[in-house]
């Protein structure tokens, strides 16, 4: 019985030997986190720099530090940024949070169309949302400001989007999916008797709710509230399209505003000292959450005695509960999406009357730039072809050094993989740009080409990406490449032959969805693109702020015709798993 054993024993030795693909997945991961490591340290760096790129004067000093603190106008922003990020979480939890509960505790019907129809509005391009409510209440051009104003004789608009409240509006009816799914599986796990007992004891519905469900699923809401607070913090699109013209900044386009300035030199400095601070930020708040994470144990409830989750019946709430869902279904998606249409048909902007449906034409498809929308096109084709696929390469690497090696120091790799989630990404894009231009400019001019996009796209899947394999990866047995290493097949047969096959699902189902966001982004787009390697998002946003917003929709509407065949690819895919799955 000893040599069986024994001969079962080596291939674990072999594996703690490095050999060709071990190395080189090692090489990947320690290349990637110190890429990662560096990106955020030279902002770090540059925040405490006077001077631009090779200039022989530059010195070390704290005035950009004193100089934004110092400064209004960015407590202004920051003031700004915050209130839009505070609106943008409630908006998305009135919309999110019942929308999970709906879901996840109660027998309404169509749960996987739910579940579908909410995953996909994460893909619509924010800038596209933004652009319909802008049209409908716009305080002077707005479709409802207008008719209202016509019908009701007012003299001033009575909705004004161009505002921290209303970009708050937009952005929370785009990130409510975000809450939705974040929010679905901690109801889903919950046992209804805590709220039965409640009920049996004379409490109402909202006594039970307020009382009993919201405090047991008070570490997954905070979580999720978290997580939308971060994106909001960071958020470009919104706040682009409508708070731009009106000289309404948040963090997101004032970083934009330093590094690109029309009227002087651009602000390295100051914009290198705003991202630390919203590093620190982010440290603060992930700290926040680690600590609730210690005391989870108190909210335990899901146990082997006695756990039998049950859907509440809503009877002739049924239709009620619809409505909510058709409402907000409605608000974040088919109602900007018609406008934008509506928009993109007329000469100029208008109501609806005989004069302007006479008026309907494809002028403004026909008078694009061709040449520069087909220039972007491509460029934005190749990202999103190559961006999931280095994107899966190098979270393959990372999930098999972390889970299956003994590498000194291996879970360190998984925080680094995990720091373009807790970071906002455009900080990382930041850093891309002063990195690219203050480093490497003379040895390696990449900055202006596309090879720099697919360098930050990367980096800022790249947690998202760990995150499915990791979860798939442990769900494989190690007795499997056991099996392969004991038939003679080294590191790269075994992650070829056995582990690439066994995450195919969910290989194809996030590079689907990487490739899907790469093809939207704009935030990361606008800070490192220039003539040479831009993207269609940018294209859009470059009419759009130079006063062209037909073309601009039309455009817009193009993007989106694009993105319908990959997007009911994925909706296939996520159709067939909810069906597996209920």
């Amino acid at each position: 019985m000893t040599a069986p054993a024994t001969a079962l024993r080596e291939p674990r030795l072999r594996f703690r030997l490095i050999d060709g693909w071990s190395a080189g997945l090692l090489g990947i991961v320690l290349g990637l986190s110190a890429l990662i490591l560096v990106l955020l340290g030279i902002v770090l760096w540059l925040s405490f720099r006077e001077g631009g790129p090779g200039d022989p004067e530059a010195y070390y000093t704290l005035a950009n530090y004193t100089g934004m603190l110092g400064d209004a106008f960015t407590w202004q922003v920051l003031a700004d940024t915050i209130g839009f990020s505070i609106a943008t979480l409630a908006v998305s939890f009135l919309f999110g949070l019942p929308a999970a509960w709906l879901v996840e505790r109660t027998d309404i019907a169509g749960k996987p169309a739910i579940y579908t129809v909410m995953t996909l509005g994460l893909l619509l391009p924010g800038f596209a949302s933004a652009m319909g409510w802008l049209f409908l209440l716009h305080p002077r051009i707005g479709l409802v400001n207008t008719w209202l104003e016509a019908q009701l004789g007012l003299a001033s608009p009575p909705f004004n989007i161009t505002s921290i409240i209303g970009m708050g509006w937009v952005q929370g009816l785009n990130l409510a999916p975000v809450a939705f799914i974040m929010t679905a599986a901690v109801f889903r796990a919950m046992d209804p008797a805590l709220e039965e007992s409640a009920a049996m004891c004379g409490a109402s519905a909202r006594r039970v709710a307020r009382r009993v469900t919201l405090p047991l699923a008070w570490p997954g809401i905070l979580a999720a509230g978290i997580y939308v607070f971060t994106i909001g913090f960071a958020a470009f699109d919104v706040p682009a399209i409508i708070g731009w013209s009106n000289r309404l900044f948040t963090f997101s386009t004032y970083l934009v505003v330093l590094l690109q300035a029309e009227d002087s030199l651009p602000h390295y400095g100051a914009a290198a000292a705003l991202s630390t601070l919203v590093i620190a930020l982010a440290g603060l708040l992930g700290w926040w959450y680690a600590r609730l994470q210690k005391r989870a144990y108190r909210y335990q409830i899901v146990t082997g005695k006695g756990y039998r989750p049950q859907p509440i019946r809503l009877g002739n709430r049924m239709p009620l509960a619809w409505a909510f869902l058709g409402l907000y279904i409605l608000l974040a998606t088919v109602l900007p999406i018609l406008v934008v249409v509506w928009a993109s048909l007329l000469p100029y902007f208008q109501l609806p009357s005989a004069a302007a449906f006479a008026s309907l034409s494809w002028a403004q498809f026909q008078s694009l730039p061709w040449e520069l929308t087909l220039e972007g096109l491509r460029n934005t084709a190749i990202l999103m072809a190559l961006t999931p696929t280095v994107t899966l390469a190098c979270c393959i690497a990372f999930s098999w050094i972390v889970l299956r090696s003994t590498v000194p120091g291996r879970l360190g790799f998984d925080f680094i993989a995990f720091l373009p989630h807790a970071v906002p990404n455009i900080v990382f894009g930041v850093g891309a740009f002063l990195f690219a231009i203050f480093v490497l400019q003379r040895a390696v001019p990449i900055f202006g080409t596309i090879w720099l996009l697919l360098l930050v796209f990367t980096v800022a899947r790249l947690s998202y990406g760990t995150r499915m394999t990791n979860a798939s990866l442990i769900q494989i047995h190690t007795e499997l490449e056991d099996s392969a290493r004991i038939c003679g097949a080294g590191t790269g047969g075994v992650v070829r032959r056995v582990i690439v096959p066994l995450l195919a699902p969910t290989l194809i189902y996030t590079w689907l969805w990487i490739a899907l966001l790469t093809f939207r982004e704009l935030t990361l787009a606008v800070i490192l693109t220039t003539r040479g390697n831009i993207t269609l998002p940018v294209v859009v946003w470059s009419m759009w702020v130079n006063g062209i917003p037909g073309k601009s929709a039309a455009l817009t509407l193009l993007l989106l015709a694009i993105m319908l065949p990959f997007i009911l690819l994925y909706w296939l895919i996520v159709r067939r798993q909810m069906g597996i799955a209920r």
